[in-house]
């Protein structure tokens, strides 16, 4: 699945929450809503993705620059940065502005704790590549690499490895507190769903027909006149007038028909 997803589509998504196990701990990509076909030699021009997680070239000002595979294997090596160490190589957030991240890109230099290998290092810095005609971009670049070498792909792609963590059945296996600080920092998480609404709606008030206007039309007549009735408003109000009510009564018996009327 992993092959075939990228020799032919770019997700532009990916990222540790769209990386799921199975009950038996096999790694799933999930999430491909702007991904991308992108037939050999095809660029594509436009942003779209992640922020913390997507590659130098989505945030290029050149005219005409594009992108192609390169940005998934961009995305991978970030994410592989950040399960090794718990932090992702750059200080990049969603609220972060596209000149911010472009100058971090110049400026920052990654590091790669002494603890890890070399050839780990090595790998990583081959997917963290600036320039995505030097990264690795294709599978066959990993699995070629010498530190790769004792992988035995067929039985990864046929899962009949054993993973080294297996998710426990019984427990909800994710923190939804980090879902929900996720989508707080979010500056519009809501907004493309409250835009769909809004054309739903749209839609849904179109006229078919003129029968259909004019039903609308005396619909939204009613709506306008209706007085709405507030029996609590008026058993408050009668409260505070009756003792004058009850004044008047005594003074005007024959007030007593108007009064009631009036209530």
């Amino acid at each position: 699945m992993s092959n075939f997803l990228f020799s032919f589509y770019s997700s532009r998504d990916m990222k540790p929450d769209n990386i799921l196990l199975d009950e038996h701990g096999h790694v799933h990509i999930t999430d491909f809503n702007i991904a991308a076909m992108l037939p050999r030699e095809t660029q594509i021009t436009t942003m779209a993705g992640t922020k913390p997680y997507m590659a130098p070239e989505m945030f290029s000002s050149r005219k005409g620059a594009g992108y192609s595979f390169a940005v998934d294997w961009w995305s991978l090596g970030v994410t592989a940065y950040e399960l090794l160490r718990g932090r992702r190589p750059y200080h990049i957030r969603s609220s972060t502005s596209s000149k911010e991240i472009v100058r971090m890109f110049e400026t920052t230099v990654v590091t790669y704790p002494s603890a890890w290998s070399q050839e780990m290092a090595s790998l990583l810095k081959k997917l963290l590549e600036l320039n995505p005609d030097q990264r690795f971009s294709q599978l066959s670049d990993v699995q070629n690499f010498p530190y790769m070498n004792d992988i035995n792909w067929d039985a990864v792609f046929q899962k009949r490895l054993i993973p080294g963590f297996i998710p426990n059945k019984g427990r909800l296996n994710c923190d939804p507190t980090f879902e929900l600080e996720e989508m707080i920092l979010e500056s519009k998480p809501l907004h493309k769903k409250k835009k769909r609404l809004a054309k739903k709606e749209k839609d849904m008030r179109k006229c078919n027909s003129s029968q259909t206007c004019l039903f609308q039309e005396h619909l939204d007549s009613v709506q306008k006149e209706f007085i709405i009735f507030n029996r609590e408003k008026v058993k408050r109000d009668f409260n505070k007038r009756q003792p004058n009510l009850t004044l008047e009564q005594t003074k005007d018996p024959q007030n007593e028909d108007g009064q009631n009327n009036n209530l």
